[in-house]
């Protein structure tokens, strides 16, 4: 099992102070994902991470595979999406 929970600096065109860690990838590795589809994998990381997304998290990347998908991938993690900004309310 690889569990990967990581922060990237925010600040800059977001609703979020300067230098803060706004921007996670949580990169995930398990048997238990085999007969899981992946929207049902992300509602299941999000429920493991409730209480750590009360914070102040601007965006999340989740990356949950099968031991035999991380293996098809070569143990690759892609890359997040591009920030677009989000809120300045």
């Amino acid at each position: 099992k690889r569990v990967v929970w990581g922060g990237e600096k925010g600040g800059g065109s977001h609703n979020v102070p300067r230098g803060s860690e706004s921007h996670f990838k949580v990169v995930l590795v398990a048997h238990a994902f085999a007969s899981v589809p992946l929207l049902e994998r992300h509602r299941l990381v999000n429920e493991a991470l409730a209480d750590e997304l009360k914070g102040p998290v601007h965006a999340l990347s989740i990356v949950a595979k099968t031991p035999a998908q991380w293996a098809k991938a070569s143990g690759a993690v892609p890359p997040s999406p591009p920030c677009l900004g989000g809120s300045k309310a």
